[in-house]
């Protein structure tokens, strides 16, 4: 059986939309959602004034336990469950607090992830797979098997190459219809406005595709 490697925060988990939520609810200050996509850091979409306060935010008790869950990976990564070896794989040890959080929030909205499969790191290095799903490039940049870069609004224009054509990228998102998600080749085109938080574009199971390259 083919082991995945997923990642949590920005794949399953919407930690932007989670910050924007609680920004919303305390401060009335403008999101400037291009700095946001400009890819630095999702903080340098908030007003400079607030920035330290949000960033903070990963640090304080309760954050990562109420993340919204990204559309359709719920239904994707039960089908997925059944036919691949996954770990849910997060560098969570760099917010001490999330560790609980995040084991609860996946118990709730995953329940079919055993506990085995919920791997908390400092770093990814020593992760060994056939397929690797992240939205940071670093990680991906160490890993043996396929990688595959989920799109999020930090990484849009965001280019690195493994085993791939310069400037080649491959687009596949989590597909509504999982019936057919996990057909060899099927590079599923599901397009998503990247501004619009409720409705993100999401990593779909091309697993079988021919390219070994990194997904926008």
């Amino acid at each position: 059986m083919q082991r995945v490697l997923v990642d949590m925060d920005e794949v399953i988990a919407d930690t932007t939309l989670g910050m924007i939520n609680w920004y919303r609810e305390n401060f009335s200050g403008e999101i400037d959602y291009n700095k946001m996509l400009a890819g630095a850091s999702l903080v340098k979409g908030f007003p400079d004034e607030h920035q330290s306060i949000v960033r903070q935010q990963l640090f304080e008790p309760g954050f990562f336990r109420h993340l919204p869950v990204i559309r359709n990976s719920v239904e994707v990564l039960g089908e997925m469950n059944k036919k691949y070896e996954i770990f849910i794989v997060s560098a969570a040890t760099e917010f001490p607090n999330s560790l609980q959080e995040k084991y609860d929030w996946l118990r709730e909205h995953f329940p079919f992830f055993t506990w085995q499969q919920m791997v908390f790191c400092g770093s990814k290095k020593l992760m060994h797979g056939d397929f690797m799903i992240d939205d940071h490039a670093r990680h991906l940049q160490l890993f043996n098997g396929k990688a595959y870069l989920f799109s999020a609004p930090h990484n849009l224009n965001e280019i690195i190459l493994k085993d791939c054509t310069a400037g080649n990228r491959l687009q596949v998102f989590f597909y509504p219809d999982v019936s057919g998600l996990l057909n060899a080749g099927n590079g599923c085109s599901l397009k998503a406005n990247s501004r619009n938080y409720s409705s993100r574009p999401l990593l779909a199971s091309g697993l079988g595709a021919t390219k070994s390259c990194l997904i926008q």
